[in-house]
């Protein structure tokens, strides 16, 4: 049972932004929670830190960036006579706080190898409808912000759309800790410009340069940060020893792992298993970056040439060559390399799949379908930003840039 005289009025120094505040109690016990002290063994970058030694930086930090950025956007609104209430407030902070509980350890590699189908927003969900159970409703109106079901649809639109206050941390806080100065942005200017019109949030026009700022910025640390090609290289690396590692569990193999981690190897969780199974998600939420790394140290020494030579790879950042181009690669490239790999690693056609793969990525600048920035004029229409700058393309903007990327181990060619 809690403490209920505990003091919850709390300051976090967060490097970003400094003093962070906690002044409401179920966000305080939200953050002690379990669930929420997970992230701190999460890396928000996955495996960037191989190319950006700084990105060690958390989950749980990014969280409460969101979190109180959220506070901030909120404290503006009301400034300029929007009638948001406490419970509002509060509901909405949690909301924004939550919204990335769901992920997992090396979260996009595990999403595609060792979980079928089940992205980290449903998983998200599902975390936070058991924490509303636990804490007797009071995240009934978060949920409803969360899921777009709240009748003010501005507080869902900035938890979640192409303006929103996940985007707004994650880029300064990625820039902040990957050193990469392309992706800073002056959060202070566009949160101050911030609006609502027509239940949506709006930039003043005169934000309109600090907009353009924040579309580039993202643009930029997608390609320098995100997608950069040894990241891409790390991280496809990771999901096929993830998915070597769950076929040789399926094939009756005793891998060294924690319970938490074999129980996603050795079964095949789908989105019916964490619906239907409350011990599925109980596994999940003991799931972090060491359960993982700490296989990897072990597995290095495995019988199995895939699981080991991958393992060693990564702990030992020996990652594989990556090539990227606009086109696919020709076949003939792609069958000389991998026979190449063959012959020297003696390997099987079906265990050079793991050393020799083709992959494509995308990015959508400003992506056609969501929720669109718009700019408030001083005589209150509204109009995208695409059309109320005079930089950005619209016909650029909204086409995905896609690369496509062939891998394979160095000195084979």
């Amino acid at each position: 049972m809690r403490d209920q005289k505990r003091n919850k009025r709390k300051i976090f120094n967060d490097p970003v932004y400094g003093f962070i505040a906690i002044t409401d109690d179920v966000l305080f016990d939200i953050i002690e929670h379990p669930y929420f002290q997970r992230l701190r063994r999460i890396k928000q970058l996955g495996l960037a830190h191989m190319v950006y030694p700084g990105a060690l930086h958390t989950r749980f930090h990014h969280s409460l960036g969101a979190m109180h950025l959220m506070g901030r956007a909120l404290t503006e609104l009301r400034l300029k006579g929007h009638d948001i209430s406490e419970e509002e407030y509060s509901s909405a902070q949690l909301a924004m706080m939550l919204h990335d509980i769901g992920h997992g350890p090396y979260s996009h590699a595990l999403e595609h190898s060792i979980v079928e189908g089940v992205s980290h927003e449903h998983i998200s969900k599902w975390f936070m409808e058991r924490l509303n159970t636990e804490f007797s409703g009071k995240l009934n109106r978060a949920l409803d912000i969360f899921e777009n079901r709240y009748s003010r649809k501005f507080f869902h639109l900035l938890v979640s759309s192409q303006f929103d206050m996940d985007r707004l941390d994650y880029l300064k806080r990625d820039s902040f800790f990957t050193g990469v100065s392309e992706g800073i942005i002056n959060y202070e200017r566009l949160l101050n410009m911030l609006e609502i019109a027509h239940d949506e949030p709006v930039i003043e026009y005169k934000g309109v340069y600090s907009v353009e700022k924040f579309i580039t910025a993202r643009r930029l640390m997608y390609w320098q940060v995100y997608l950069h090609k040894t990241v891409l290289a790390a991280e496809y690396m990771a999901t096929h020893l993830l998915r070597r590692a769950k076929y040789l569990s399926l094939q009756g193999e005793n891998l060294f792992a924690t319970p938490a981690f074999s129980y996603f190897l050795k079964n095949n969780i789908n989105q019916k298993h964490f619906e239907e199974d409350p011990d599925t998600l109980n596994q999940f939420a003991l799931l972090d970056d060491f359960d993982v790394y700490t296989s990897l140290k072990v597995w290095m020494n495995h019988k199995d040439k895939v699981l080991s030579s991958l393992s060693k790879a990564l702990v030992n950042r020996n990652l594989f060559k990556i090539k990227l181009q606009t086109e696919p690669f020709e076949q003939d490239k792609i069958d000389s390399i991998r026979e190449k790999v063959k012959q020297k690693l003696g390997l099987t056609d079906e265990e050079a799949d793991y050393f020799v793969f083709q992959e494509s990525t995308s990015n959508y600048t400003y992506k056609p379908g969501m929720d669109r920035i718009k700019m408030l004029y001083k005589n209150g229409s509204v109009q995208d930003i695409t059309e109320a700058s005079d930089q950005l393309n619209i016909n650029v903007l909204s086409k995905p840039t896609v690369k496509y990327f062939l891998c394979y181990p160095k000195n084979i060619i």
